[in-house]
């Protein structure tokens, strides 16, 4: 099959189109035609060995396609399915290829009749997003909740599901331009900077929840425009992965607040944390309803995917980004 291989831990002209040997399943694992998949900025730090040497070769976490084989018999060939997790890209070869064989856990069947880049926008956004908002933040209709980073595509998702849960939604962004991209899904656009929660409290006074996606650099604000027993998940690192610096929770959490944080690598498609909890069905048919925005940005080939890493790493994504098969 033909496959992007990561051929050296570097910048993205390190990915290369190559032949290499199908994938057979292992015991457990389903083996699947892949139509397309999303690309994520974990797998930018797996290319460059920031998350350790020991990756697979083959990249990517999540994908669409068509079951061709699973041994066990838990999904009959032809069944259309997405994957995501379970080791993709990191412990097994992942979905940067025309064929995967992956974990039968992190499988899920669905019906769908948008387009392969349609659907493969779905699902690590909207998994994520989903657990984040019903677990770690238990956002309830009419609270208010702030999407920090909301133009990422976890943010974008956040803001569909958000906005359908009736909760009122302000989404962030450092550049105004993109005020209009979060109004039309729903949420109060206002711009992010560095003393946010003062503006915040002042014009909403303290508020109920914070899905924070720009990560440590903002995180110390965030907390601070949250209302006693108010909560924080954090999902994402757009601000780069420095540790917080000076970070004293006496003086910087409110009294009561619950601050979680949620790795969708480290608990999807594991015992904790099934994947058939996800509402994925519900999700496709709000978007097929036209009730989501949840359409990709950008639409590469296999074979450019070097390009859609460097517009990754240079913040050009502007929501999520696919790259079909063929």
């Amino acid at each position: 099959m033909q496959a992007v291989v990561i051929t050296e831990f570097g910048g993205p002209e390190v990915l290369k189109y190559q032949t290499v040997p199908d994938p057979a399943p292992q015991e457990g694992q389903v083996l699947i035609d892949v139509k397309a998949r999303g690309l994520n900025r974990a797998e930018t730090y797996f290319r460059k060995g920031a998350w350790g040497q020991d990756v697979a070769r083959i990249s990517g976490i999540e994908c669409v396609g068509i079951v061709r084989s699973d041994p066990a018999g838990r999904f009959a060939p032809g069944t259309k399915v997405i994957a995501l997790m379970g080791g993709m890209g990191r412990d097994i070869n992942g979905s940067y290829g025309e064929m995967v064989s992956v974990p039968a856990e992190s499988v899920v069947a669905v019906q769908s009749e948008l387009s392969w880049e349609d659907l493969a926008a779905i699902p690590e956004s909207y998994a994520t997003a989903w657990a984040c908002l019903n677990r770690n933040l238990d956002v309830q209709a009419g609270q208010t909740l702030l999407i920090r980073g909301a133009t990422s595509a976890l943010g974008r998702a956040a803001m569909n599901l958000a906005v359908d849960m009736g909760a009122k939604v302000i989404g962030t962004t450092r550049n105004p331009e993109k005020f209009g991209t979060i109004a039309e899904h729903g949420a109060i656009p206002v711009q992010d900077a560095p003393d946010l929660s003062a503006r915040i409290r002042a014009d909403n006074g303290p508020i109920d929840a914070v899905l924070e996606i720009v990560g440590n650099s903002t995180l110390i604000d965030s907390l601070a425009m949250l209302r006693h027993d108010g909560r924080l998940c954090l999902a994402g690192f757009l601000g780069g992965p420095e540790p917080v610096e000076g970070f004293d929770p006496l003086i910087h959490m409110p009294s009561g607040v619950q601050f979680s944080f949620f790795g969708s690598a480290f608990v999807f498609a594991t015992p904790a944390f099934p994947l058939d909890q996800i509402p994925f069905q519900s999700i496709i048919q709000a978007i097929e309803q036209g009730r989501y925005n949840a359409r990709p940005s950008r639409v590469f080939t296999l074979k450019e995917m070097a390009r859609a890493h460097e517009l990754m790493e240079a913040d050009g994504a502007d929501g999520k980004l696919v790259a079909t098969t063929s």
